[in-house]
């Protein structure tokens, strides 16, 4: 145990930490990649969840409650699930890999996804990453999705199948586009390759961010229509959670 504390200390001089939001330089006690400034702005999904969507449903008064948009119209996929609040501190983390191919955040967000209870996933028969369409893709240089992939499924890679799943139109970007336009935007946007073999499969659907959730749900149709049992969805963050009054933090 000692040794190990004096290889980390050494391993620390040499190769200095930072914070992987804002850079701050993390002294050799702290522990993880977030200092304390930025750590208690990473908060965690509280229970009581809804059981499909993911979302938090505060004052449930059932083990196993359905948020209201569920209830008047549930989703394709059969359970989505989130591992953090999308909030500033985890849209710096999002943004920087999504869209400047920063990989000095993989630590971090190794970190969240590492505390992250995989146990409704342990039925998976293979992971799909929501494509980005191959222009998009070589402007960006890599597919966040299937950056989380991995990252989420490390002791199961064999399973991850980055081209079952295709997006057949260059859409334009969702970011700023109302619910009924991400439904008109995406329609049609995704196919299943000719290779792709879903049928009586258990799908994890992996994205970065569950916003409406109109990607996923199109993707899961997708899935769903190639033969696959069900489809669970997996996203490092969830926006438009409700406040509640004691948020987890990490």
């Amino acid at each position: 145990m000692l040794l190990s504390r004096i290889v980390k200390s050494c391993l620390d001089i040499v190769f200095p930490r930072g914070c992987s939001v804002c850079g701050t330089r993390l002294s050799c006690d702290e522990e993880g990649f977030f200092c304390p400034g930025c750590r208690p702005g990473i908060r965690r999904l509280e229970s009581p969840l809804c059981r499909i969507c993911g979302i938090e449903v505060g004052g449930a008064d059932t083990c196993s409650p359905l948020c209201g948009r569920c209830l008047r119209s549930p989703p394709p996929y059969a359970m989505a699930r989130s591992v953090v609040r999308y909030e500033r501190e985890v849209r710096q983390l999002v943004h920087r890999l999504k869209y400047n191919g920063d990989l000095s955040v993989l630590p971090g967000i190794s970190e969240l996804i590492g505390r992250y209870d995989m146990v409704e996933f342990a039925d998976v028969d293979c992971i799909v990453a929501v494509p980005l369409h191959l222009k998009r893709l070589r402007r960006r240089g890599l597919n966040q999705a299937a950056v989380l992939a991995g990252l989420f499924f490390a002791d199961r890679r064999h399973l991850i199948k980055v081209d079952w799943l295709v997006r057949t139109r260059n859409t334009l970007p969702q970011t700023n586009l109302g619910r009924t336009a991400r439904l008109h935007n995406l329609r049609g946007a995704f196919a299943a390759r000719a290779t792709s073999h879903f049928p009586g499969a258990t799908v994890c659907l992996v994205d970065d961010v569950f916003t409406t959730g109109t990607t996923v749900s199109e993707c899961s149709q997708v899935i769903l229509r190639e033969g696959a049992d069900e489809v669970k969805v997996l996203t490092l963050a969830r926006v438009n959670v409700p406040h509640r009054d004691r948020p987890g933090s990490w």
